[in-house]
């Protein structure tokens, strides 16, 4: 996969309802590390374990993606990439997310997850993550207007 979305700061990423319409938030995603638990070519985030986007993906693991700032406002006429995601919940597969991520974003992922660590403690809702992992189609799905995500939420 030698699209941007690899090397994106952001991405919206999208998945879907029971019903089939796209949801749609930002995350910071990074490029899996070689070995378990990743494949290759993957792309790897971490999430609240019970947020609602998990959910949607425990019943629908399709997912779509694109390029965004850190608000999930995507710039018009930006690619979008369909794909598919499967669930890392094992506390060692969490670990190998959070080393991804580490390694792509440094000290500005260190900082924040020293900050999340000290509201875990205070806050045990707060204490269990999800990994999710992707793979992506390398050819950007074709533009339908009618298809396209209404914008992001907080899923």
């Amino acid at each position: 996969m030698g699209h941007t979305v690899r090397s994106a700061k952001y991405i919206s990423l999208t998945t879907f309802k029971r019903t089939g319409n796209p949801v749609a938030t930002p995350v910071w995603v990074a490029p899996a590390l070689p070995g378990e638990p990743f494949r290759p070519g993957e792309l790897v985030f971490v999430t609240l374990a019970d947020s609602w986007k998990v959910k949607r993906l425990r019943r629908d693991p399709r997912v779509e993606v694109q390029v965004c700032d850190m608000r999930g406002r995507v710039e018009p006429g930006t690619p979008r990439y369909a794909g598919t995601a499967r669930l890392l919940e094992s506390p060692e597969e969490v670990r190998a997310v959070k080393r991804a991520i580490g390694d792509k974003y440094g000290w500005w992922y260190h900082a924040f997850a020293a900050a999340e660590g000290l509201i875990m403690r205070l806050n045990p809702r707060y204490a269990t993550r999800a990994g999710i992992a992707m793979t992506l189609e390398d050819d950007p799905v074709a533009e339908n207007a009618a298809d396209a995500p209404e914008g992001r939420s907080r899923a």
